[in-house]
């Protein structure tokens, strides 16, 4: 590829996205037990609560579940761009871009509409200190894998 300056742009902005949406999983996998822990207990016999939600989680409002469960959707779709990203990256020729770029802009999509939870997430306010954080991660993310797609064409 021509422009080899943006290889090591491309290189760092990988390492970042790959480094933070292992931190987004984490939490969300930690957010993820809790609410298989510490959701609702039905037995024989028992209602559902009127505003019953089969996406419910003990800790935040609303919308944390949909929150969590995209924010896990897009750092598991993250983590394998980086792993196609690594591969392109290694090789740098216009044969290994299109899988890449693919990946990444798959994984950028899905970035983009856990941020939106992670926005509806934070005008509803109820939620602890995890999730503020897996929020602040995710809009970073919306950003840097932007920013990694725009490195990697920019090098064709």
């Amino acid at each position: 590829m021509a422009n080899a300056p943006m290889k090591p742009v491309a290189a760092l902005l990988l390492f970042l996205n790959f480094c933070m949406y292992v931190i987004v999983l984490g939490i969300g996998g930690w957010a993820m037990n809790r609410a298989i822990d510490h959701g609702f207990i039905i037995g024989p016999g028992f209602e559902l609560p009127a505003h019953f939600s089969p996406i419910y989680f003990p800790m935040g409002n609303a919308a944390t579940g949909f929150f969590v469960t995209f924010a896990m959707l897009a750092g598991v779709v993250g983590v394998a761009s980086a792993i196609a990203g690594i591969n392109h990256i290694r090789s740098w020729n216009a044969s290994s871009l299109p899988s890449a770029a693919s990946v990444a802009g798959v994984a950028w999509t899905l970035t983009l509409l856990a941020m939106g939870f992670a926005c509806k997430e934070i005008e509803l306010e109820i939620r602890n200190a995890r999730l503020r954080t897996m929020e602040a991660f995710l809009i970073i993310l919306t950003a840097t894998q932007l920013l990694y797609i725009a490195a990697i064409h920019g090098g064709a």
